[in-house]
């Protein structure tokens, strides 16, 4: 294998939605999602009002790449070994006595080897990766907390009401039955929450179509708010890009092998056909779905047993664990965290490009996030994504995170944006993330400052 990466070498371009092709305004969205979940535990589930209330600084807390340990009820930070460098129980930080005494004089996460060779969820332990559940982690600590101060047990029951606040939000009839508090929220002002894509990354998409690529758009959201967003970045003709579109493709269930595959659906007004069919045929939009079917029509399309696949997304679970590992695709994963450690977007915005007008809500919105942290910036209270400090007896030892180790592990390279790349072109050669080579080589533009002082180090 090449120490260099190329999309001119690839057949198939494949993208995730959400925080990949379409960029969030994560302060607004976080408040909102926050927002949804707690006021079903309010509402529903009896909780203290007090959980609808923030504070700015309460948002530092937010910190993608938690594991919340359900055994123990606490929050943690893993290095790439499975060592617990941070720990909180709610909000509260745990010394490191506290933490010596939860996972004894090593630091040693037990169910670590099981999270690290599959990134599946377990009813012991549930890991933070995205924006759409991170807010969650927020809440949870914090209802923790109030009931820690009510003096109740933190029980199972604890953890289900979690798990229903985000179905009830997130299920795949809340955007047309209009229930739940995101999915209303996002049809009346979509503008507040989604960024549009820039002229370069449409002009970047078609090219690629033009040249003969095959463009493939596999979200796990359901077909109707795919549509509200896909409309919204990329314009009413968005379907014009694409050949195949695969909505509530429940990744990384996508990517099982036999037995566990789910047959593609075909749609009618956004409802699932009730038959599944037995392969894939053409082109076009489907729901639901499996890699290997998939991979049949891939192969048909490009009249090549093997065609090559490279597939941006920002989920480690969802995106870059089985598209590597099932799919034997090449993995180029967005990593918004690269901008919080000083790694540009993307290039100048040209003085030609409109700017998108602002509504009312949105100037509101951007007054309130004064003194709030993006969830994508370093944390106080939780470090780096990357590189943290491991404190012991007094000595200091620098540590790569699991987080961080996975993504050399399982892509093939990082950027912090779409629009880092939408310039270059297709024939541009990048570094990947290759043994011989230092850790940062498959950062592009450039590797965030806690891996830039990691390797002068």
């Amino acid at each position: 294998m090449s120490e260099y990466f190329s999309l001119s070498e690839c057949d198939v371009i494949g993208f995730d939605l959400d925080h990949t092709l379409c960029r969030y305004n994560l302060k607004e969205t976080s408040r909102l999602i926050y927002e949804s979940f707690a006021r079903y535990l309010v509402e529903h589930k009896g909780y203290d009002k007090d959980l609808l209330h923030l504070t700015p600084a309460t948002w530092d807390f937010c910190f993608k790449g938690l594991v919340v340990d359900l055994e123990e009820g606490n929050l943690v930070k893993l290095a790439e070994d499975g060592t617990v460098l941070r720990a909180t129980h709610g909000t509260k930080n745990l010394s490191i006595d506290d933490i010596i005494k939860h996972y004894g004089p090593k630091r040693e996460w037990k169910h670590f080897n099981s999270l690290n060779t599959s990134y599946t969820r377990s009813a012991k332990y549930y890991f933070y990766d995205n924006y759409f559940d991170l807010p969650g982690a927020l809440l949870c600590a914090r209802a923790v907390d109030m009931l820690n101060k009510q003096g109740a047990e933190i029980t199972s029951d604890f953890w289900k009401d979690i798990v229903a606040a985000i179905d009830h939000n997130y299920n795949t009839s809340a955007f047309r039955e209009d229930t739940g508090t995101y999915f209303p929220s996002v049809k009346r002002c979509p503008g507040r929450y989604l960024q549009p894509c820039s002229d370069a990354v449409k002009r970047w998409l078609r090219s690629m179509k033009n040249s003969g690529k095959i463009l493939l758009l596999i979200t796990s959201s359901h077909s109707d708010y795919c549509r509200l967003v896909c409309e919204h970045i990329l314009g009413s003709d968005f379907e014009e890009l694409f050949d195949i579109i695969i909505t509530n493709a429940l990744k990384p269930g996508f990517f099982s092998l036999v037995p566990q595959q789910r047959p593609f659906r075909t749609l009618v007004d956004d409802v699932e056909e009730s038959e599944g069919l037995p392969s894939l045929e053409k082109p076009g939009w489907y729901s639901q779905g499996n890699w290997p079917h998939l991979h049949e029509l891939l192969k048909n399309m490009t009249n090549k047993t093997e065609p090559k696949v490279v597939y941006f997304g920002d989920s480690m679970r969802s995106d870059m664990f089985p598209a590597c590992s099932f799919g034997k695709w090449e993995t180029v994963m967005i990593v918004e965290e690269m901008e919080g450690e000083g790694v540009p977007r993307a290039n100048a915005t040209p003085s030609n490009s409109p700017t998108p007008s602002e509504s009312p809500a949105e100037k509101k919105g951007k007054f309130e996030d004064q003194g709030m942290k993006s969830p994508s910036a370093v944390s106080n209270q939780w470090g780096s994504y990357f590189v943290d400090v491991q404190k012991n007896e007094g000595e200091e030892t620098r540590r790569l995170t699991w987080c961080c180790h996975s993504i050399h592990t399982y892509s093939t390279m990082a950027i912090p944006s779409i629009e880092a790349i939408a310039d270059l072109p297709l024939d541009f050669k990048f570094q990947r993330f290759f043994s011989d080579k230092p850790i940062t080589s498959g950062y592009y533009p450039r590797p965030p400052d806690s891996l830039l002082k990691w390797e002068e180090n």
